[in-house]
């Protein structure tokens, strides 16, 4: 399928905004709307779409180097600092968070800043090891504590949950949720208008 109607360079810019606060499942959908792979995070998958409503182009997965993935047949991997954090075999989980506030200290969580930082490093075929993201988490959260940092478009959620809490400290997580499914429809409703969609 192709774009009903071609954006103005503003009204592309709003959609790209705009596409942060879909979900996977409607990104995914989106694509399907005009026969997109489908698969990737959320960053490829809004890149996609807004390549192809721009260019008509169609943008594939980058695929990760082998050096960066973890061997499918080992199931568990050792949480050693000179081990490499292989796409894979790295878990967001209790037992890694562990580990790293061992290294790094209490003060230690999963953070996006983390992950993105990860990604960059599996995707350019260096995946670190696990003592060289304890050294740059450390660095990167001392960084943080004094310099405001801008936050990134892809934690729609984060960013506006930041935000309304500011503004409204003593909100229950009900209230949270709610407040940002109201902000999330005005976006997905937007981008509705924008594509014809409607």
């Amino acid at each position: 399928m192709i774009a009903k109607k071609l954006l103005h360079a503003h009204e592309l810019n709003e959609l790209h905004e705009a596409l942060y606060y879909m979900k996977i499942n409607e990104l995914k959908g989106l694509c399907a709307t005009y026969s997109l792979p489908i698969k990737g995070n959320k960053v490829a998958l809004i890149n996609r779409i807004t390549v192809f409503i721009e260019t008509g182009k169609v943008v594939h997965l980058q695929e990760l180097p082998s050096t960066s993935k973890a061997n499918k047949e080992l199931v568990d991997y050792n949480l050693e600092l000179d081990a490499l954090m292989l796409y894979g075999g790295y878990k967001n989980d209790a037992k890694t968070r562990s580990f790293f506030k061992t290294v790094i200290g209490n003060h230690f969580h999963f953070t996006a800043f983390g992950i993105d930082w990860l990604n960059e490093r599996w995707i350019s075929g260096n995946p670190p090891t696990y003592r060289e993201f304890a050294l740059f988490w450390q660095q990167e959260y001392l960084n943080r504590k004094q310099t405001k940092v801008v936050p990134k478009k892809e934690w729609a959620y984060i960013n506006f949950t930041q935000q309304f809490l500011i503004h409204n400290p003593a909100a229950s997580k009900k209230e949270i949720i709610t407040a940002w499914e109201k902000e999330r429809m005005q976006y997905v409703y937007k981008i509705k208008n924008l594509l014809d969609l409607t």
